[in-house]
């Protein structure tokens, strides 16, 4: 018998990571499982086939081979120190928390392994932090690159899934948008919605959104698993924090069209409990594509911390405002100059080592899983995608001098008076302080830092040298927007990611997953991420999910 021609116990709304690895998980229980999702086959996985594959590990086999002590205890300090909880809402999030870092610290790479994941060997240091023990950031290394990067990640739960539907357990119906859960005496009991039209939209691009149908479903569960707000910039504004000043005119997308959190409201609608909405994280690396896929599509530079950083009027960032070390401490600070931009300035040298892009299709040798293109980052020359942003992108200039370069950067911000005899007069003073191995220039002291952790100078971070020298050029200038990216509050969720009503009891039939969740809890990273961890909520909340449906 067909999965169609039975009731399912459980309809999941969203076909990404954290929605197929509950699924993966009821079908390893024998469970019927509906997947509704409003885009196209092209789609499934979401924005996890779209990542680099990071995940947070702690004391990992992958970390100690490299040199590098962790625990469950520092990576805690870390986290309480990033996530600054401070509100009543928190309750749920910090209990997430707690029960995460102890999966990243114990099973989760043993479980991931089993399914076949496997890691890149060096580990990396993301959000390295603010400064102090107790604050902000990673106090080691803990970013793992999954081999085969975002789509690597997805790979077994797609697997799982796609083998329970050849079983008869799983029905995919895509083209399915869902307007409103059906609830019954309180409890959720399914959905209904609209059948949208056929599109052959690649993977990503814009999708139609013609009405053909309509539908309903039932079910005893009902997961959402609808991802966050990062495509919709009208909600982007409208739970924009009053601490983060107020958002610049022009934002770029890291994320498609359809994340666009419509399914949110309509969650709150059936019972649950929103919290957190002015939690966000956006980068501010941010680049245009030179060839997009979706709508103001963005590429996030992941950068190694030797770019000079300068704001839109060519003022350097303070410290420790220096590259990869703190994302949202740096978004105020810009938003606060009142302008949308900001500029690295680096060396060919500098590109070719710390020079990272965001994305699967970005990092064709680690997607790939490709050696004989792998072993190219090791020799001259920025990978191939990263010169062809070099090449194509609109914000990147190079130029042979400095003054030909800071020349370019005053006519690429014609409505900005940038202060091109300071961005001079800090390259310069840069070049000097290199004469000594000491100094009071913190950010050299961080980039020497750095390069005392194995894998950062092996293949992360560039020895300190003169950017003047043409032996080290030419010299490079980016042009950095504002790149939306994840929603960090959301549904209330309880550890079996059940979702929580306004009385704080769950709501009968209704689970809540990944970013919709706040990837736990309705915010299990507080304030700020530590990296590494959106992937991981996915897969911890989705697996709560399904065990806690099948369990019954």
């Amino acid at each position: 018998m067909a999965a169609s021609d039975r009731t399912p116990d459980a309809i999941i709304v969203g076909a990404g990571l954290s929605g197929l690895v509950a699924a993966s998980e009821l079908v390893d229980a024998g469970r019927r499982v509906l997947i509704l999702d409003q885009e196209p086959a092209a789609s499934l996985g979401g924005q996890a086939h779209w990542s680099f594959g990071g995940l947070f590990l702690v004391d990992s086999p992958e970390q100690r081979r490299m040199g590098i002590r962790d625990s469950l205890e520092l990576a805690s300090e870390d986290w309480a120190g990033t996530a600054g909880f401070d509100r009543e809402e928190d309750e749920w999030g910090r209990r997430w928390a707690e029960a995460y870092l102890e999966f990243a610290a114990g099973e989760k790479r043993d479980w991931l392994h089993g399914k076949g994941v496997r890691f890149f060997p060096v580990v990396g240091w993301a959000e390295r932090g603010d400064g102090r023990a107790l604050g902000h950031g990673n106090s080691v290394p803990r970013f793992h690159i999954t081999w085969g990067t975002g789509p690597g990640v997805l790979a077994p739960f797609v697997a799982r899934v796609k083998a329970g539907e050849a079983a008869g357990l799983v029905e995919f119906r895509h083209r399915h948008r869902v307007d409103e859960l059906i609830v019954e005496g309180g409890a959720v009991v399914g959905a209904r919605g609209a059948v949208l039209a056929d599109d052959d939209a690649e993977r990503g691009a814009p999708s139609n959104r013609d009405v053909v149908g309509e539908f309903e479903v039932r079910a005893p569960a009902v997961v959402v698993a609808c991802g966050g707000i990062g495509g919709n910039h009208e909600l982007v504004r409208q739970f924009w924090p009053e601490r983060l000043g107020t958002p610049p005119a022009e934002l770029l997308s890291g994320v498609p069209a359809h994340v666009d959190g419509r399914m949110l409201q309509i969650t709150a609608d059936a019972g649950a409990r929103l919290v957190n909405g002015d939690r966000m994280w956006h980068y501010v690396e941010g680049i245009q594509n030179w060839d997009p896929i979706w709508p103001l599509h963005g590429i996030r530079i992941l950068p190694g911390p030797s770019s000079l950083w300068f704001d839109a009027t060519g003022s350097r960032l303070p410290a420790p405002l220096f590259p990869g070390f703190d994302t949202l401490g740096t978004l105020e600070h810009l938003v606060a100059t009142g302008y949308g931009h900001s500029w690295f300035v680096l060396t060919q040298k500098i590109i070719e080592k710390e020079f990272a892009l965001s994305g699967s299709e970005q990092n064709p040798d680690l997607t790939g899983k490709d050696l004989k293109l792998l072993a190219q980052r090791l020799g001259s020359g920025a990978p191939a995608p990263v010169e062809a942003f070099k090449e194509h992108g609109a914000d990147f200039i190079v130029a042979d001098t400095l003054d030909e370069l800071l020349a370019e950067m005053g006519r690429r911000s014609p409505d900005v008076e940038l202060d091109t005899a300071n961005i001079a007069r800090e390259v310069l003073a840069h070049d000097r302080a290199l004469e000594n191995d000491f100094g009071k220039d913190a950010q050299l002291a961080a980039v020497r830092g750095a390069r005392a952790s194995r894998g950062d100078k092996l293949i992360r971070v560039a020895a300190p040298h003169r950017f003047v020298d043409p032996a080290n050029g030419p010299l490079i200038a980016v042009k950095l927007h504002l790149l939306t990216r994840k929603s960090l509050g959301g549904i209330q969720t309880d550890l079996s990611s059940r979702a929580l009503g306004a009385d704080g009891e769950p709501v009968p039939g209704l689970y809540a997953v990944g970013e919709a969740a706040g990837f736990g809890g309705g915010g299990v990273h507080g304030y700020r991420a530590l990296e590494g961890t959106f992937l991981g909520g996915c897969l911890f909340s989705g697996r709560a999910a399904g065990r806690a449906i099948a369990a019954g």
